[in-house]
């Protein structure tokens, strides 16, 4: 195995001194896949204080349980000594830890089998619980008894699921079945770890794994109340089971198409809460604690979820105009809008026209000298103004706006300037009169 520099200085330094060290867990799992590791976690027999005896920097991180961070070149290592957990009074974290000096002992209370492993260049890698078959098999095991380890830590129910997400494994029986069985200890996880386990899901090459969250029953302590927004409610109460199961299908495949999209969290997540609606995907959100700025933008995506759009500029302008560029590329990408949208937003963008007040060719100081009053009048006229624009983007030169602005002109004319949301709203209702 090819470990970092830094890394196998680290481990030499603790061997040279008589201390046994490995890399351990996800970066040893990792580097076997061929995967790049995210980051690189050391276990070790050197108690934290003889570990920071030996380092010029370090950084006391979880040193109750253990771990000290190593600082080389800007770079933090987590080095942390072999232990035995205690008892795990809240399902979360253990009251207390043993150190011991066996390194099975320490790999013994991991969570799986595939970050059960340690590996150091002169031991080579150390494997007790076939963590490699289980790599080659493709295969989420616990080490261990599964209901053992779940009730220790219940976060490990959502890790296993994210896990079969990201490396595209199944969850070996014994796993699937504990987790269905301990499915309410997950309330004992913070909303906040919980999401974050939820967005790197969906943030896979699999999020349609997703819907193993509702399979093994965790959702409805992760979802409460809102459960029913995601699921829906059959109406023909004698084909439930059928109704649902076929429910859950569709909803796989719509999350698989979701892979296809941007890896972007708010449009994983739009895709995912589309059903629930605006107001419903937002309550979901803001009860996982997710960020503002997500949860906007989630909203957005979730109310644009499926519109039709008329192939015309006028109207692309104008739903470029009610949100970020980004987040604009979102809904061309959720909806599947067609390549003459797509190319229609491109010279929209090429040509830079006037898609908010901020781009306007007037403002409100030119309006003040021209003679408007400041106040609710003058933000209806720039508002007009800038309905017209987004109609007729040639337009947008200060000298044409100010005359169709400037108080003089009668206020039948002005109230005549054309809106392209009236135009929107009268072109979608002829054209359903039109299909009926």
């Amino acid at each position: 195995m090819q470990i970092p520099q830094q890394v196998a200085y680290i481990i030499d330094k603790l061997n040279t001194r008589g201390f046994e060290a490995y890399a351990v867990g996800g970066c040893v799992r990792d580097t076997l896949l061929g995967r790049e590791p995210g980051d690189w976690d050391i276990t070790t027999s050197a108690k934290p204080e003889q570990v920071k005896a030996l380092f010029r920097r370090t950084v006391d991180t979880g040193i109750q349980h253990g771990t000290v961070t190593v600082l080389i070149d800007r770079t933090g290592y987590e080095v942390t000594t072999y232990r035995i957990d205690g008892i795990y009074e809240d399902g979360r974290h253990p009251r207390q830890v043993e150190f011991t000096s066996d390194l099975l002992e320490d790999l013994r209370r991991r969570d799986f089998t595939i970050n059960a492993m340690a590996y150091s260049h002169d031991k080579g890698i150390v494997d007790a619980f076939d963590g490699m078959g289980d790599l080659k098999r493709k295969v989420i095991r616990c080490v261990g008894n599964p209901m053992e380890r779940f009730s220790e830590d219940a976060l490990r129910i959502l890790r296993a699921i994210r896990f079969s997400a990201q490396l595209d494994f199944s969850i070996e029986k014994e796993t699937w079945e504990a987790i269905g069985q301990i499915a309410p200890n997950i309330a004992k996880v913070s909303r906040e770890r919980i999401q974050v386990e939820l967005t790197k899901l969906l943030l896979s090459d699999h999020p349609e794994r997703m819907m193993d969250v509702f399979e093994t029953g965790i959702s409805r302590y992760i979802f409460g109340e809102s459960y029913q927004l995601l699921r829906g409610k059959p109406d023909v109460p004698e084909n439930i089971s059928r109704l649902l199961k076929e429910a859950a299908l569709s909803e796989r495949r719509n999350l698989q198409e979701a892979a296809k999209l941007p890896g972007k969290k708010y449009i994983r997540w739009a895709a995912f809460l589309s059903r629930a609606g605006a107001d419903g995907a937002v309550r979901i959100l803001k009860d996982l604690k997710l960020d503002n700025e997500t949860i906007r933008r989630v909203k957005t995506l979730v109310s644009w979820a499926g519109r039709e759009l008329p192939e015309e500029e006028a109207f692309v302008r104008r739903g470029m105009s009610q949100m970020e560029p980004e987040v604009w590329d979102g809904v061309l990408a959720l909806n599947g809008y067609s390549p003459a949208i797509r190319e229609m937003t491109r010279r929209i963008r090429e040509r830079g026209d006037c898609l908010d007040l901020k781009h306007l060719a007037v403002s409100g100081q030119d309006l003040i000298a021209a003679g408007v009053t400041p106040g609710k009048e003058m933000g209806e006229i720039l508002g007009r103004l800038l309905e017209h624009v987004l109609e007729r983007p040639e337009d947008n030169r200060k000298e044409v706006l100010l005359g169709l602005g400037k108080p003089d002109v009668p206020v039948e004319f002005r109230n005549s300037i054309p809106s392209a949301a009236v135009r929107v709203q009268e072109d979608l209702n002829c054209r359903q009169k039109l299909e009926q």
